[in-house]
């Protein structure tokens, strides 16, 4: 399988610690080592790795930067200080999500500044196309550097404790979506305090040739709190009682920023990314669907597609669903008509088998500050 799949630096170790490896967007990559619930459970009470070097990397260079990713993505960029990270989405012309998206603005140590942006595995290259597509005659460079990379996840309560020793910055300095250049255990890279687990923690891009290094360092580091390696199994448990929507499920073209519930994401005045005009139409009106939490009462797990009834009418669909470790009960995130208020009594239909549910306010889980 993984002749045919592309690799990251940290492929031999995970090979060779155990790591069931599997086909995740034309990536091989660990899925869980041993247990998801052992390692979901490591990351919420101490911490855990995360190889998440499949995601794509641009780095942004060129005078009119902020300029062109100000017309590309629904969150402003121009006001943007360095040091400053914003979750935003790469919409299509009629308002569709192409990707969800995080973009940097960081100063370089040797002077200057220059943006970079974090794309979904699965639509690295759509995105890369879309910005050659919108280029124009912006005087700037989009680099790839996917490749040339690797970046680790440090999620969980003791990852600033973990991480401190090997950067040559603040931590307790680095706010929530906030990063910096750094020496990451000497070798040059990027910091930030982001995530997708729903706790404290950070990510690290470091030089592909480094990665190893960095995460047998790691795990030493935090080797007496009992830190270890994590699949994307648990991240999946984690990013979904967190709330958070996950491409290809709960986002996707056909899918708006305002059905997702992602309000917060788009600023419309004086704006003219993709979609805009008329996404400012939808603006006021009330969407077709809307996204919910869903907590079942019995112990089977809804998945992707089941259909969500209420009074034995379908009014929605499941877009993921699991085992909740934390609730220890099943959850799933849906789409349902907008009609259906919080706390509705509802049904899932597990193949062919109605199962209670109730409608809730996402995110499941949300950490003591």
């Amino acid at each position: 399988m993984t002749a045919t799949l592309a690799q990251t630096p940290l492929h031999a170790w995970h090979a060779g610690h155990g790591g069931r490896m599997v086909d995740f967007a034309g990536w091989s990559m660990p899925v869980q080592y041993g247990s998801i619930v052992a390692e979901h459970q490591a990351v919420r009470r101490r911490a855990g790795l995360f190889d998440v070097s499949h995601m794509g990397r641009l780095r942004f260079e060129g005078p009119d930067a902020a300029r062109f990713l100000d017309r590309l993505v629904t969150r402003r960029v121009d006001d943007l200080p360095p040091g400053q990270i914003r979750y935003a989405l790469v919409t299509n012309d009629a308002g569709g999500i192409r990707d969800d998206v995080l973009v940097y603005h960081l100063a370089s140590r040797d002077g200057g500044t220059y943006y970079g942006m974090v794309v979904n595995a699965s639509n690295r290259e759509k995105i890369v196309a879309w910005i050659h597509q919108k280029l124009g005659d912006c005087d700037l460079e989009c680099i790839d550097t996917t490749h040339e990379q690797a970046m680790i996840a440090v999620q969980g309560p003791l990852a600033e404790r973990i991480l401190q020793p090997m950067v040559d910055v603040s931590l307790a300095e680095l706010g929530y979506y906030t990063g910096s250049e750094a020496l990451i255990h000497e070798h040059p890279g990027i910091v930030s305090r982001t995530g997708y687990t729903g706790e404290d923690g950070f990510e690290l891009i470091v030089p592909a040739a480094a990665a190893e290094a960095v995460w047998e360092q790691l795990l030493d580091n935090g080797r007496n709190d009992g830190v270890i390696a994590a699949g994307l199994g648990a991240r999946d448990t984690l990013r979904l009682e967190a709330g958070m929507p996950l491409y290809g499920h709960e986002l996707s073209e056909e899918i708006t920023p305002l059905q997702a519930g992602l309000n917060f994401a788009v600023n419309f005045e004086g704006r003219d990314f993709p979609g805009c005009s008329v996404l400012t139409k939808f603006k006021q009106a009330t969407p077709e669907w809307k996204r919910v939490g869903l907590e079942l009462t019995g112990k089977r797990v809804p998945r992707e597609h089941y259909p969500v009834v209420k009074d034995g009418r379908p009014i929605g669909e499941v877009t993921s669903g699991t085992f909740s470790p934390t609730l220890e009960r099943p959850i799933a995130m849906a789409y349902v008509k907008p009609s259906i208020t919080l706390g509705a009594e509802v049904h899932v239909d597990i193949r062919g088998t109605l199962e209670a549910a109730k409608v809730v306010k996402l995110p499941f889980y949300r950490r003591a500050k």
